[in-house]
């Protein structure tokens, strides 16, 4: 049975998918943007900034679930540009032990939403 995760404290949908979707003890979340949800203002003007927003709406919607950093057992991290890859693992890394970082992957694509730069989504388990 699955349960839908949902929050005011990241950005809404902007299609047909949920923020995450909680199946038993495992957490899929849907790829996160950085829209600010207190705004809907999208912030793609400064990798750094952008990359924050984007884990700062991962952890809303981890939260949602009860579940912290420490409970992401992968992460699918999506760029526009590798060349961005540097500054992005900068901010990624704040948000996790280097000891206990989940299983990851980066990929360059064409284009993302919106014409973002970065889009992250995460598995997670209780």
């Amino acid at each position: 049975m699955k349960k839908i995760i949902q929050t005011q404290h990241a950005p809404a949908p902007i299609g047909p998918y949920n923020q995450a979707v909680l199946a038993g003890n495992m957490l899929y979340t849907s790829g996160q943007i950085a829209i600010d949800p207190a705004t809907g203002i999208l912030v793609t003007n400064d990798i750094l900034a952008e990359t924050r927003l984007v884990m700062e709406n991962l952890k809303a919607v981890l939260a949602a679930a009860n579940m912290t950093f420490e409970n992401v057992l992968k992460a699918s991290i999506f760029i526009s540009d590798m060349n961005n890859f540097s500054k992005i693992n900068e901010v990624y890394a704040q948000y996790f032990d280097e000891d206990t970082a989940p299983a990851r992957e980066t990929v360059e694509v064409a284009n993302l939403p919106r014409f973002v730069n970065v889009e992250i989504s995460m598995i997670a388990m209780k």
